[in-house]
């Protein structure tokens, strides 16, 4: 294991994945991060590791072949969209959307090969692309993939993933609807509400897969508070799955202030969500969880949210 029990994947490459000046998921999101990074010595205490291009397989681990074709084909157009029209089909984005993918893979390989026990993957967390299109600005779902890889190529049948991004994760829990390997629990603005619609409390999962799925809905304009009643049934679904890895989708929109969503966070749930799920992966999984950035339109509450992780990540 390296000196730092945590790695960051932070650069340019990474960067880029975004949509432009003036869109919500703008390539700015990465360097008002790491500025924060920096401003509070972070940098100083993680290992740091460079973006890693990803290939079309991994994609399709979780991806039909056919779609992973079609992103590389309107990318190389460089026009329209990928889906309805929240994920335009910018140049470039199939290379970008791999480089997010091909980084979350790279950190689940380095938490499994013992180089570190938890990793941080601030432009990543992309939940809402499903196993046959885009959805919501994400093009592929590197959290789908990285349940793929654990369970196709490190032999895992328990699999948590945490989402605390103010939008469901549609993409995971529909993804997974059936496969009991994925331990999918998921605190959000209620759909009723927001963007995707989904994420109802009766849904629970489906078959073999009958209750390995948590819902918790909140209202609009639910903070700290309630994120506090919601989070101990997070942490007592968890007990009872005793997960092998823990994936950790920490979207900065539901801090308060997000100009699309009406959560009204602190970054306090961003620390406790990764300070207890530390100590569940500490108890259950060998310490091991990777955390993504996910969603966060608001810019300093990115950098409030996702420092809030990774001092959480760095605390010895």
């Amino acid at each position: 294991m390296s000196d730092a029990e945590t790695i960051l994947y932070s650069g340019r490459e990474l960067a880029g994945y975004g949509f432009g000046d003036g869109h919500p998921f703008g390539p700015d999101r990465h360097d008002v991060f790491m500025a924060e990074v920096r401003r509070r010595g972070l940098d100083r205490q993680v290992a740091h590791r460079e973006p890693v291009m990803g290939t079309a397989e991994q994609a399709a681990l979780f991806h039909e072949r056919e779609y992973v074709d079609f992103v590389r084909t309107r990318s190389e157009a460089g026009t329209g969209y990928l889906d309805a029209g929240d994920t335009p089909a910018m140049p470039g984005i199939y290379e970008a959307a791999l480089t997010v993918v091909g980084s979350a893979v790279a950190a689940t390989d380095a938490i499994m090969a013992g180089e570190c026990r938890r990793a941080f993957v601030p432009i990543a967390g992309l939940h809402h692309a499903a196993r046959e299109g885009a959805s919501g600005f994400c093009v592929f779902n590197d959290c789908g993939v990285v349940i793929e890889h654990l369970k196709q190529h490190h032999g895992l049948s328990r699999i948590a993933y945490v989402d605390i991004d103010a939008h469901h994760g549609d993409g995971v829990q529909y993804g997974f609807e059936s496969d009991p390997a994925c331990i999918f629990a998921d605190i959000h603005e209620d759909g009723r509400f927001l963007f995707p619609g989904t994420g109802h409390a009766h849904e629970t999962g489906k078959g073999e897969a009958e209750g390995t799925k948590l819902n918790i809905p909140l209202p609009p304009g639910a903070g700290d508070e309630a994120f506090d009643e919601a989070w101990p049934r997070v942490l007592e679904f968890l007990d009872y799955h005793k997960p092998e890895f823990i994936l950790l989708q920490c979207g900065a929109d539901s801090l308060e202030g997000d100009p699309i969503t009406h959560l009204r966070y602190s970054d306090r749930p961003h620390r406790e969500a990764t300070r207890s799920l530390m100590k569940v992966a500490e108890l259950d999984a060998g310490g091991r969880l990777l955390a993504t950035g996910g969603g966060g339109y608001n810019r300093p509450n990115i950098a409030r949210a996702w420092t809030a992780v990774l001092e959480e990540m760095v605390r010895r």
